[in-house]
């Protein structure tokens, strides 16, 4: 099967200034590029010391101390990178140039209100900016838009993502201490991807929950997505499941009238290690279900999607592309089904007790005659 699933590249030069150096730079951002043959004029950093061992490893020729000093020295049609944690986006976001294109790492905020605010400063300073939800650019996750685009496993119908794996929280020392940890900071990624596919749902049920022998604030989700009577659409994590790799899982399946596909995202297992990815799929041959089939596929999130958002945003800003995906313009949506779940998680679902205190009243009423 033939099919085009790594991104457009821009046609035109467009340096990056990225600001902030923690360990995403390191592992995701900056090979990303490099892979890419994107161009990383400058970074900056609170800590001097840290951006200028990237700019070492990574042949970076500018490491500024301040965004102010960024900002005055950048080229022409400069590219902005923020990576640092959401409570400081606003204060450089103001900081830019107006007009400026940026990419700003997930999530967009620490809140809805968050997010409604950095998008009405982006639309105040007419800034063209999209957020890193990369999990889109995954090369399993763009192979599968292509087969499905392409009407190969006809009408999807359930789409549903499980995560069993035992996350070292430990290596974020910066999240791992957020009161909203597992929706806010990991199954965030699958709420934007499955947006991506099916749209806008109607409502979502969610629970998330904590572990009972651990201090953060959750670990473990259950995310529902209303699309009607028809689709199915499921999110299941549990980072908790520390009993060895045998019964571990980390896939997103979607099926369709006429096949299926199941992507294994091997970066979660053994995390930050990983393991391959498997990317498979399965198709009626004149109404008969064929057999499973395997198709290589170059690449995996880490770095390689991480190319995939750079490079829209590039394409569109040059004008070689009509959609910026991760517009912020479309993020806040994904934000506001993230508010809508923990909104679902706090109020419960319906209470049993009331049912069953409707058949108490009954038999109450029965009894006195």
């Amino acid at each position: 099967m033939e099919i085009e699933y790594k991104p457009q590249l821009p046609g035109t030069k467009q340096p990056i200034i990225i600001i902030g150096a923690g360990g995403i730079v390191a592992d995701a951002h900056l090979p990303a590029y490099q892979k890419a043959g994107f161009t990383v004029h400058g970074i900056v950093n609170r800590t001097r010391e840290k951006a200028e061992k990237l700019a070492v490893a990574f042949q970076i020729p500018y490491v500024y101390d301040t965004i102010e000093e960024a900002v005055a020295n950048a080229p022409e049609d400069t590219v902005y990178d923020i990576t640092l944690m959401p409570e400081q986006y606003l204060a450089v976001l103001e900081q830019l140039p107006q007009g400026a294109a940026v990419l700003i790492q997930k999530p967009m905020g620490d809140s809805f209100t968050e997010a409604k605010q950095i998008l009405d400063l982006c639309n105040r300073k007419k800034l063209v900016a999209a957020i890193n939800f990369q999990l889109r650019f995954a090369p399993f996750v763009s192979a599968a838009r292509q087969i499905i685009t392409q009407g190969r496993i006809g009408e999807l119908y359930d789409m549903e993502v499980r995560v069993t794996i035992k996350t070292p929280w430990e290596i974020f020392p910066h999240v791992i201490v957020h009161p909203r940890l597992e929706i806010q900071y990991h199954s965030i990624h699958y709420i934007d991807m499955v947006r991506s596919f099916l749209g806008e749902p109607e409502s979502v049920l969610a629970k998330t929950l904590k572990h009972p022998a651990k201090k953060l604030s959750s670990s473990r989700s259950t995310i529902l997505f209303d699309y009607g009577d028809s689709m199915h659409a499921v999110i299941n994590t549990n980072h908790d499941h520390d009993f060895g790799p045998r019964h571990q899982e980390s896939f997103i399946k979607w099926e369709g009238t006429k096949g299926a596909i199941k992507a294994t995202m091997g970066l979660l297992m053994d995390y930050p290690h990983g393991v391959p990815d498997v990317f498979e799929y399965c198709l009626f041959d004149e109404g008969k279900t064929s057999e499973w089939k395997s198709m290589e596929l170059e690449g995996s999130w880490f770095p390689e999607a991480f190319i995939g958002t750079m490079a829209n945003l590039m394409c569109y800003k040059e004008g070689s592309a009509a959609v910026l995906h991760t517009s912020v313009e479309d993020v806040i949506k994904t934000m506001a089904v993230v508010e809508s779940a923990y909104i679902s998680s706090d109020k419960g679902g319906v209470r049993v007790s009331e049912q069953l205190q409707q058949l108490n009243n009954k038999i109450e009423y029965k009894n006195v005659f």
